[in-house]
Protein backbone atom coordinates (compact mmCIF):
# COMPACT_ATOMS: atom_id res chain seq x y z
CA UNK A 1 0.00 0.00 0.00
CA UNK A 2 1.30 3.45 -0.89
CA UNK A 3 0.65 6.51 1.26
CA UNK A 4 0.33 10.03 -0.20
CA UNK A 5 3.24 11.29 1.93
CA UNK A 6 5.74 8.52 1.01
CA UNK A 7 7.59 10.76 -1.41
CA UNK A 8 8.16 13.56 1.11
CA UNK A 9 11.76 14.07 2.28
CA UNK A 10 12.47 13.21 5.92
CA UNK A 11 12.06 16.09 8.35
CA UNK A 12 15.73 15.91 9.30
CA UNK A 13 17.11 16.10 5.76
CA UNK A 14 20.55 17.74 5.61
CA UNK A 15 19.22 20.51 3.36
CA UNK A 16 16.74 21.51 6.07
CA UNK A 17 19.53 21.67 8.65
CA UNK A 18 21.72 23.71 6.31
CA UNK A 19 18.88 26.12 5.55
CA UNK A 20 18.10 26.45 9.27
CA UNK A 21 21.74 27.21 10.04
CA UNK A 22 21.89 29.82 7.26
CA UNK A 23 18.75 31.47 8.62
CA UNK A 24 20.09 31.41 12.16
CA UNK A 25 23.37 32.96 11.01
CA UNK A 26 21.46 35.66 9.14
CA UNK A 27 19.25 36.39 12.17
CA UNK A 28 22.16 36.52 14.62
CA UNK A 29 24.22 38.76 12.32
CA UNK A 30 21.28 41.15 12.01
CA UNK A 31 21.11 41.55 15.79
CA UNK A 32 22.87 44.22 17.80
CA UNK A 33 25.15 42.84 20.53
CA UNK A 34 25.69 45.70 22.99
CA UNK A 35 28.70 45.58 25.29
CA UNK A 36 26.95 47.56 27.99
CA UNK A 37 23.48 48.08 29.34
CA UNK A 38 21.81 50.89 31.24
CA UNK A 39 22.40 50.76 35.00
CA UNK A 40 18.70 50.09 35.41
CA UNK A 41 18.84 46.89 33.34
CA UNK A 42 17.98 43.63 35.08
CA UNK A 43 21.10 41.61 35.90
CA UNK A 44 20.66 37.85 35.94
CA UNK A 45 23.55 35.77 37.26
CA UNK A 46 23.99 32.25 35.92
CA UNK A 47 26.22 29.33 36.78
CA UNK A 48 26.73 25.66 36.09
CA UNK A 49 28.36 23.00 38.23
CA UNK A 50 29.35 19.39 37.84
CA UNK A 51 30.47 16.77 40.35
CA UNK A 52 33.00 15.02 38.18
CA UNK A 53 33.21 16.06 34.57
CA UNK A 54 31.20 14.29 33.29
CA UNK A 55 29.01 13.53 36.24
CA UNK A 56 25.93 14.82 38.03
CA UNK A 57 25.45 18.47 37.14
CA UNK A 58 23.42 21.48 38.12
CA UNK A 59 22.55 24.87 36.75
CA UNK A 60 21.17 28.00 38.41
CA UNK A 61 20.19 31.59 37.78
CA UNK A 62 19.21 34.43 40.11
CA UNK A 63 18.27 38.07 39.70
CA UNK A 64 20.46 40.72 41.34
CA UNK A 65 20.65 42.32 43.76
CA UNK A 66 18.81 40.04 46.18
CA UNK A 67 18.72 36.67 44.41
CA UNK A 68 14.96 36.60 43.84
CA UNK A 69 13.54 35.27 41.71
CA UNK A 70 15.84 32.35 40.99
CA UNK A 71 15.74 28.92 39.40
CA UNK A 72 17.84 25.78 39.30
CA UNK A 73 17.85 22.23 38.05
CA UNK A 74 20.14 19.36 37.29
CA UNK A 75 20.98 16.40 35.13
CA UNK A 76 22.27 12.99 36.11
CA UNK A 77 25.15 12.69 33.61
CA UNK A 78 26.47 15.89 32.06
CA UNK A 79 29.41 18.28 31.87
CA UNK A 80 30.15 21.63 33.44
CA UNK A 81 30.02 23.41 30.06
CA UNK A 82 26.58 21.97 29.33
CA UNK A 83 25.33 23.24 32.68
CA UNK A 84 26.79 26.72 32.05
CA UNK A 85 24.87 26.98 28.76
CA UNK A 86 21.70 25.43 30.25
CA UNK A 87 21.74 28.04 33.04
CA UNK A 88 21.60 30.86 30.49
CA UNK A 89 18.85 29.18 28.46
CA UNK A 90 16.70 28.67 31.56
CA UNK A 91 17.31 32.23 32.79
CA UNK A 92 16.25 33.68 29.44
CA UNK A 93 13.20 31.42 29.24
CA UNK A 94 12.16 32.50 32.73
CA UNK A 95 12.38 36.12 31.57
CA UNK A 96 10.75 35.70 28.15
CA UNK A 97 8.11 38.31 29.04
CA UNK A 98 10.72 40.83 30.21
CA UNK A 99 10.93 43.22 27.27
CA UNK A 100 13.78 45.36 28.59
CA UNK A 101 17.49 44.61 28.30
CA UNK A 102 18.76 41.67 30.34
CA UNK A 103 22.36 41.43 31.43
CA UNK A 104 23.48 37.83 31.71
CA UNK A 105 26.36 37.71 34.17
CA UNK A 106 28.41 34.52 34.03
CA UNK A 107 31.79 33.28 35.20
CA UNK A 108 31.92 31.08 32.10
CA UNK A 109 34.21 32.41 29.40
CA UNK A 110 32.73 29.62 27.25
CA UNK A 111 29.35 31.38 27.38
CA UNK A 112 30.44 35.01 27.46
CA UNK A 113 33.07 34.76 24.71
CA UNK A 114 30.61 33.04 22.40
CA UNK A 115 28.81 36.38 22.18
CA UNK A 116 31.43 38.99 23.09
CA UNK A 117 33.91 37.50 20.57
CA UNK A 118 31.21 36.27 18.17
CA UNK A 119 32.31 32.64 18.23
CA UNK A 120 28.79 31.76 17.01
CA UNK A 121 29.53 33.44 13.69
CA UNK A 122 32.49 31.17 12.95
CA UNK A 123 30.66 28.08 14.16
CA UNK A 124 27.70 28.66 11.88
CA UNK A 125 29.83 29.80 8.93
CA UNK A 126 31.90 26.61 9.20
CA UNK A 127 28.90 24.29 9.52
CA UNK A 128 29.11 23.90 13.32
CA UNK A 129 32.88 23.42 13.38
CA UNK A 130 35.09 25.27 15.84
CA UNK A 131 38.30 27.09 14.89
CA UNK A 132 40.18 23.76 15.02
CA UNK A 133 37.65 22.34 12.52
CA UNK A 134 36.21 20.00 15.15
CA UNK A 135 32.46 19.67 15.82
CA UNK A 136 31.18 22.31 18.23
CA UNK A 137 30.47 20.73 21.60
CA UNK A 138 26.91 20.98 22.90
CA UNK A 139 25.49 22.06 19.57
CA UNK A 140 21.88 21.30 20.51
CA UNK A 141 22.13 23.57 23.56
CA UNK A 142 23.72 26.37 21.57
CA UNK A 143 20.95 26.05 18.97
CA UNK A 144 18.35 26.38 21.75
CA UNK A 145 20.17 29.38 23.19
CA UNK A 146 20.47 31.09 19.81
CA UNK A 147 16.76 30.54 19.15
CA UNK A 148 15.86 32.09 22.51
CA UNK A 149 18.12 35.09 21.85
CA UNK A 150 16.68 35.66 18.37
CA UNK A 151 13.15 35.53 19.79
CA UNK A 152 14.12 38.10 22.48
CA UNK A 153 15.16 40.52 19.77
CA UNK A 154 18.11 42.63 18.77
CA UNK A 155 19.98 44.50 21.48
CA UNK A 156 17.95 42.93 24.29
CA UNK A 157 20.67 40.76 25.86
CA UNK A 158 24.12 41.74 27.11
CA UNK A 159 26.70 39.20 28.26
CA UNK A 160 29.03 40.17 31.08
CA UNK A 161 31.84 38.13 32.62
CA UNK A 162 32.50 37.95 36.36
CA UNK A 163 35.44 36.18 37.92
CA UNK A 164 34.25 33.04 39.68
CA UNK A 165 34.93 32.42 43.36
CA UNK A 166 36.08 35.99 43.80
CA UNK A 167 33.67 37.08 46.50
CA UNK A 168 30.90 38.45 44.26
CA UNK A 169 27.81 37.68 46.39
CA UNK A 170 25.51 36.96 43.45
CA UNK A 171 28.04 34.74 41.70
CA UNK A 172 28.56 32.89 44.97
CA UNK A 173 24.78 32.47 45.34
CA UNK A 174 24.25 30.94 41.88
CA UNK A 175 27.31 28.74 42.40
CA UNK A 176 25.79 27.42 45.64
CA UNK A 177 22.41 26.84 43.95
CA UNK A 178 24.05 25.04 41.00
CA UNK A 179 26.13 22.82 43.30
CA UNK A 180 23.02 21.96 45.34
CA UNK A 181 21.19 21.10 42.11
CA UNK A 182 23.82 18.47 41.24
CA UNK A 183 22.37 16.34 44.04
CA UNK A 184 25.92 15.36 45.02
Amino acid sequence: MEFPFDDLPPASAPADTHDRDKRLLYDLRAMQWPDRAPRTARHVYTDGACSGNPGPGGWAWAVAPGGEPHGSGGERQTTNQRMEVRAVIEALRAHRDHSEILVIVSDSTYVVNCFRQRWWEGWLSRGWKNSQRQPVANRELWEDLFDVLVSRGSGKTVFQWVKGHSGDPMNDLVDTLAVQATGA
